[in-house]
This record gives structure tokens, sequence and C-alpha cells, in this order.
């Protein structure tokens, strides 16, 4: 008898462990309504946010028992009525909130052994963008008044080391951290903003097998794939695609001695501030063998914009679109997840150089053309 009372209190045990698989969600809202809902999203496979569950306020907090997750995911915790989202990282840990409604974005999250690696990687964005904030304000001011060509190059710079010191900082958290989700992000982030891809893809594959599993992960994994297509070195993949009066427009059609694949968009400021260096470099350097075919990325039903912003800004070069925004195939091919995007191409097609503005461009046209 005594042994079959211990065999039904060892099976209880388990199976209030079993119980408690999973991680929890709880914290506390201020000036917010009882009855408001919280909504709690994840990040699907078409890496898109998904919602996955949710709960009434009561009493100024909230509580949530999730289902154990496989793997750590980027997630999103969204109150009723309220802007923005507050990001963390879905673990089988405990996770407090204290949550701002008028500021999700700055609300504090505690708990799990990702978060705290993810909120310091966050910090160091926010301290980032900051600081190129303040070296941005400063460049437009002397720009509109002394116009001070020494002073607004030494900004530059400044932004170049910022940006060095800020690849440098992501490497070392993955180096440091490589079992963690959040170096999986960090990657995304790097391969988003530039960095070569061959960088990127050493440091992916140095990552243990269970930090690769996940949706990001693969997806990550893929557009190296595509990027190590469009590394420095390689052939510029072919490709055509309409122009706007209908007609299909090659990239072997619009080759020159040297050439500039160039992805842009009506909508994107970046892109259309960038144009006129675009402009004066190709005005100079067309009769002696440099030729552009542009890329738009804009959305279906927009052509008219499109048309007109080819207009305003004197593109006079061949313009192609598949009018898809970033499901663009062309923009897929080349691996473009941020504009404006660049490749230059020598007389073979060989891409030789990526992402050069204004005089960068004009010395790099320059020196491949005087070869």
């Amino acid at each position: 008898m005594k042994q079959f009372l211990t065999a039904i209190i060892i099976l209880s045990i388990l199976g209030c462990q079993e119980d408690q698989k999973g991680y929890s969600l709880s914290g506390e809202l201020k000036n917010v309504e009882d009855g408001k809902m919280i909504y709690v999203s994840e990040l699907d496979q078409n890496m898109q946010p998904s919602k996955i569950d949710s709960v009434q306020i009561k009493k100024g907090e909230f509580k949530l028992d999730m289902a154990e997750v496989e793997h750590p995911n980027l997630s999103f915790l969204s109150v009723e009525g309220s802007n923005g989202n507050v990001i963390f990282i879905s673990e089988n840990e405990p996770i407090h909130f204290e949550i701002y409604k008028d500021s999700l974005p700055t609300s504090k999250v505690a708990g799990g052994k990702e978060n705290e690696v993810f909120y310091t990687y966050l910090d160091h964005l926010k301290g980032l963008n900051k600081q190129v904030m303040e070296i941005r304000t400063e460049m437009r001011e002397i720009m509109t008044s002394t116009r001070d060509t020494a002073a607004i190059a030494q900004l530059q710079q400044q932004e170049v080391e910022l940006r060095t010191k800020d690849m440098t900082f992501k490497k070392n958290l993955v180096q440091e951290h490589p079992d963690r989700f959040v170096s999986v992000l960090v990657l995304t982030d790097m391969m988003n903003m530039g960095a070569p891809a061959n960088e990127v893809n050493e440091l992916y594959e140095s990552l243990p097998e269970n930090a690769t599993k996940s949706s990001l992960a693969k997806s990550l994994a893929e557009n190296l794939s595509k990027r190590s297509k469009v590394a420095l070195g390689s052939k510029a993949p072919e490709f055509s695609a309409p122009n706007p009066e209908g007609e299909q427009i090659s990239l072997k059609d619009s080759m020159g001695k040297v050439t500039l694949i160039d992805f842009w968009a009506a909508w994107c400021k970046p892109c259309r501030v960038e144009n006129p260096n675009i402009v004066k470099t190709y005005t100079k350097y067309h009769d002696k063998g440099f030729n552009i075919i542009g890329v738009s990325l804009d959305r279906e039903g927009q052509k008219d914009k499109w048309i007109q912003a080819i207009k305003d800004d004197n593109l006079t070069w061949p313009q192609v679109s598949n009018l898809k925004f970033w499901q663009d195939p062309v923009a897929q091919l080349y691996g473009v997840q941020a504009i404006p995007a660049q490749f230059i191409l020598d007389e073979n097609g060989i891409i030789v150089a990526k992402n050069l503005r204004g005089d960068a461009l004009d010395a790099k046209v320059k020196e491949l053309l005087e070869k």
C-alpha cells in the first residue's frame, strides 16, 4: 500500500511539473481602465507579427500563462487603444512588464536571459541613434548657415566612426552570446545595414545549431545565401522588368563600360535626396561609358507617383519596376532589404562596389572608366 501511495505522489509531482511548462507574462499598467485588452503577438514564418493570445486588464494588472516555446522568438505586447508595442523575447521564463500606456516602447521588461541581452542591445541602439541624430542636426544647421565644408566633412567622419564602433559592438555581442536568439537579431540588423555578407555569414556559421532553428534564423540564412550571389567580385545576376511604358528592359541591354544598378522608390526620402548626386555623376560620365538602370520598389497602384518622381528628379536613364514594393523580384534577387541600394558593375558585369554616395560614387566611376 505504501509503495502505491508513493507512486501516486511521484506521478502527482510529475504532473505538476508538466503543468508548469511554458512561461508567464505579467505586468502593471497605470491609468488604464479595467477591461481593456492586452494582445500578445509573435513573429511568424512570414516575418510578420501574428496575434497568439490576449487577456483583459484587471485592477491595473494582467497575467497570462503561455505555452512552452520550442525556440525563443521576437514577440510583441500591445494595449487596446494605445499606439506601438512593447518588444520582448519569448522564452520559457517568467517575464514581467512595467507598462507606460502613453509610451509603450519605453516600457520596462524583466525576466529571462534572452531579454537581458536584448535590452542591452536596444539601449546601445538608442544611444547610437541619439548620437547620429545630433550629428545630422548639426550638419543641417551648418548647411543652412555657414556651409562650412570642412566642418561638414568632420561631422561626416564622426558618423563613420560611430558606425564602425557600432559594427564592432554587434560583432562582440554575437561572439559573447552565440547561443542567444538575440545574436540572430543582431546579425539580421548587420546584414540590413550593409555589413559585408561574408563577415555576417562567418558569424552566423559560428552559432550553435540550437540558435539557428528559429524562423528568423532560417530567413537570415536564406538571405545570406542570396547575398553571396551578389557579393563583391560576383557576376551580377541577369534580370529584366517593365519600364513605365510596359516594355521589358534587361540588365544586359543596359550595360555600359561602368554600370550602376540603383534601387530606389518615389516614397523613399533618402533616395530622393541622393538622386541629384546620381544625376550629376551620370551627366558627367555618361558620354564616357557610364550607364544606369533604376529599379523602383514602388507599390502597386502608385505607378503615377513613380513616373512623376522620375520626371521631378530628372532621371533620364532606363527605369523599371514590377510595382511590388518589397516583394519586387529584382530586389529579392539582389537581397535588397533597405533603400537606397546601389551595385556598381565593371564592363564584364562584375560587382566591384556597393552603396557609394555623392563624391565616393563619382570617384569610383572615374577610376573604373580610366582603367
